[in-house]
């Protein structure tokens, strides 16, 4: 494999690493800042000592997942200098100010929620308990930001004196913001948290009622754990939607890919499985009508006129006017201060084009296909996945609000099993974000093939297995630490 393989491949790696530890963060976050809420309205002891306890846990997973984080921001700049070069006074903002001020703010708090107990007031222990939550929230926002950038590069500009991406005033930092491909992801991103949070605490406490402890604890916390998965698994369904209309606007490839989708038309079949499928159900989805077009993959390489009635160019036209963009690009360069006017006649030949210049670095049209395979079962992973652990919870959410959670062993057993399925579900999701995409970091304007650093492939093939051996090891630790943790229960009563 090359470099480009093996330094996605690491990439890949510590990106699904680091979502381990997310989402829980995010909806634990928000578990225990209701318990420390029910603790402080209803001057209830019981709910100080539930609230420490999912705490302690948040913990031990917030510690871990700090240290990934700061790995995979720092693979942009050895892994992909091409790419930080390119983008890095655009991408470097939301990520910079993530940084400076979310985390900061979460890390600050964290400290007076996990350290302040008896020696603050609780009403200030409990802004400190949510403002964590707060901290994480915005830290995700801002990395969807950056995020989303990449699925739908707007408010940028591209400079050919400088040959980067470039925002040129406030407004275009606004659209960035903005952006409804990162307003979507985020809310899907933290809702899939929720979802992760509730199924956690949901298995947890039916542990302990398998083991015949913690009974109350257990009964009390799998109630607010589902209550706040079954919020988060209809805010999911509804923020799928949007990104679903979003993939269709921005990128067509990734939802044919998604889709398996040859050809497309009108009233274009929804694929449950192979074989399978509703009539008319994806454009309903992708367009919000039933007449709505939604391109094929052989369509959008072959080019077609949108819903809109634009025509899209194929990708071989597109590729075609990506390299004029580039020899214009590479003229201009070489003549822009000794003949500054036949300059600037070139720098308007290369900005008609410009758009497509991503596409010149192409070697054939078929190179715009992501693994169909991989993307499609992804997507089937990820809604499966998804409605099974919404019925999980609805289940958990009835029994333990009739208090009728005695003798359902086999429902203990099925929440149990939910703990790896919902982190598959997440990584599904990803898979059809991230994957989807390719050939692209940024999508049209920059192929993976152009984004890399100038290393050897043996050198990122030795970091790879050495980051995957430092991964392992901190995953063993941290999942013996928390069970330590859970296996020694609430501190329900003082010692």
């Amino acid at each position: 494999m090359d470099v480009v393989t093996w330094s996605r491949l690491q990439f890949a790696m510590t990106a699904a690493y680091h979502w381990l530890f997310v989402p829980l963060t995010l909806g634990l976050a928000l578990i225990m800042a209701i318990m420390e809420t029910l603790y402080v309205v209803k001057k209830d002891d019981f709910w100080r000592k539930t609230a420490q306890f999912w705490m302690k846990v948040f913990a031990i997973n917030f510690a871990v997942g700090i240290a990934t984080g700061i790995i995979l921001e720092f693979e942009f700049g050895t892994n992909w200098s091409n790419y930080s070069w390119f983008v890095g006074d655009m991408f470097g903002a939301p990520l910079a100010i993530e940084g400076i001020l979310a985390f900061f703010m979460e890390a600050t708090f964290f400290a007076v929620m996990f350290f302040g107990w008896h020696k603050v007031s609780k009403r200030f222990h409990l802004a400190s308990t949510w403002l964590t939550g707060i901290g994480a929230t915005i830290s995700a926002y801002w990395i969807l930001v950056a995020n989303g950038w990449m699925q739908n590069p707007v408010g940028t500009t591209f400079n050919p004196d400088t040959v980067r991406s470039e925002m040129m005033s406030a407004q275009a930092f606004w659209e960035v913001v903005t952006n409804p491909v990162a307003v979507s992801k985020f809310f899907h991103s933290v809702t899939s948290g929720w979802v992760t949070g509730g199924v956690f605490v949901v298995a947890v406490s039916g542990w302990y009622l398998l083991k015949g402890r913690e009974k109350v604890f257990a009964r009390k916390s799998m109630l607010i754990g589902a209550l706040v998965g079954l919020v988060g698994s209809a805010a999911v369904m509804l923020s799928g939607d949007s990104s679903g209309v979003h993939a269709a606007e921005f990128q067509p490839m990734k939802l044919a890919a998604a889709e398996g989708l040859e050809n497309g038309g009108k009233r274009a079949p929804f694929s449950i499985v192979p074989g399978v499928e509703i009539p008319g159900m994806l454009s309903i989805l992708a367009t919000h009508s039933l007449d709505g077009y939604v391109p094929g993959i052989n369509d959008i390489l072959n080019g077609y006129t949108d819903n809109d009635g634009n025509v899209v160019p194929s990708v071989a036209e597109k590729m075609a006017r990506g390299r004029k963009a580039l020899d214009a690009l590479a003229v201009y360069r070489n003549i822009r201060e000794q003949y500054p006017d036949s300059a600037a006649v070139v720098k308007a030949q290369m900005e008609k084009d410009v758009q497509y210049m991503g596409y010149g670095h192409l070697s054939k049209p078929e190179d715009v296909i992501p693994p169909v395979g991989l993307v499609y079962w992804a997507f089937r992973g990820m809604v499966g996945l998804g409605m099974l652990l919404a019925l999980m919870l609805l289940l958990a959410a009835i029994f333990a609000w009739k208090d009728k959670l005695e003798k359902k062993n086999w429902f203990f057993w099925l929440a149990l099993i939910c703990i790896p399925l919902v982190y598959i579900c997440g990584q599904c999701g990803w898979i059809v974000a991230e994957v989807g995409r390719q050939p692209w970091t940024i999508q049209g304007l920059l192929p993976v093939n152009v984004a890399i650093s100038s290393l050897s492939a043996g050198a990122v093939k030795t970091t790879f297995f050495l980051f995957l051996a430092i991964f392992a090891l901190f995953l063993v630790i941290e999942i013996r630490i928390m069970l330590g943790a859970i296996k020694k229960g609430p501190k329900l009563t003082e010692d």
